[in-house]
C-alpha cells in the first residue's frame, strides 16, 4: 500500500464504496439566509462530516467496514457513543493516511480559490441525483465561504475528510481494473496555517500541532 511516500490503495469493494458515497449525502443548505441560523447549523454539520469522512477512511484503510453501518448516516448532532466511535476511528488512522486529509485541509484554507473547490464538491456529493439542489447548495456554500472567514476551516475540514475518502476509492478503481498501482491524489503541501475560526474539534480531528491549535 505504501511506496515512495505515496499511498496506493487496494481494490475497494462495491459495498464499501457505496458506504463512502452514502455518507456524503447530507443536507447542506440551499440558501445562505437567514445567515446566523445557517452559519450555526453549518458548523455542526461540518464537524459531523469531518468525523464521518475520517471514519469511512479508516474502513477504507482497513479494507472492510463493520457489518452494521446504519448508525453512520443520521444527520443529527454528533454526540455520545457515536461521537466516541468516530473520534476513536479518526485517532486510530495511520499517519500516512491521516496526513492526506491534513494536507488537503491546509491547502484548502490557504489557497485563494479554496472555496471554489470545496463548495461544488460538497454540494455535488450531497445531491447527486438533483442538479437543481446541487447548484443551489454550491452557490450557498460558496457565499458562506466568502462572507465568513471563520467558517472556512470547518468547511475545509468537512471537504478534506470526505474528498480524501472519495479520492481513495477513485485511486482504487484503476488498480482493480488494470492491476497498476495508482496513488491517492493529494493537494500540494503548504505550511501549517492558523486561520480565524480554528475550533478545538478541528485541531483534534486533524491532529494540529500545539502551536497551531486554539486554546480551549
Amino acid at each position: 500500500m505504501l511506496g515512495n511516500g505515496r499511498l496506493r490503495p487496494k481494490p475497494v469493494g462495491a459495498g464499501l464504496a457505496a458506504v463512502v458515497a452514502r455518507s456524503q449525502r447530507v443536507p447542506w443548505p440551499l440558501w445562505s439566509e437567514p445567515y446566523r441560523l445557517v452559519a450555526r447549523d453549518l458548523g455542526e454539520l461540518c464537524r459531523l462530516q469531518t468525523a464521518r469522512g475520517l471514519t469511512a477512511l479508516s474502513w477504507l484503510a482497513a479494507g472492510a467496514a463493520p457489518d452494521d453501518t446504519e448508525w453512520l448516516y443520521p444527520n443529527q448532532r454528533l454526540s455520545g457513543a457515536r461521537q466516541e466511535y468516530m473520534y476513536g476511528a479518526a485517532a486510530g488512522l495511520a499517519e500516512p493516511v491521516h496526513g492526506l486529509v491534513a494536507a488537503n485541509w491546509r491547502w484548502a484554507v490557504s489557497a485563494g480559490h479554496g472555496g471554489r473547490v470545496v463548495a461544488p464538491y460538497l454540494a455535488g456529493q450531497a445531491y447527486p441525483d438533483d442538479g437543481y439542489a446541487a447548484a443551489h447548495a454550491a452557490i450557498a456554500l460558496a457565499q458562506l465561504w466568502e462572507r465568513n472567514v471563520e467558517l472556512r476551516p470547518a468547511l475545509a475540514a468537512a471537504w478534506a475528510a470526505t474528498w480524501t475518502s472519495a479520492a481513495w476509492c477513485t485511486a482504487a478503481e484503476p488498480h482493480g481494473a488494470q492491476g497498476t498501482p495508482i496513488s491517492v491524489f493529494a493537494y500540494p503541501s503548504v505550511p501549517d496555517p492558523r486561520p480565524p475560526g480554528l475550533r478545538p474539534w478541528i485541531a483534534r480531528l486533524l491532529r494540529l500541532r500545539a502551536r497551531d491549535a486554539p486554546a480551549g
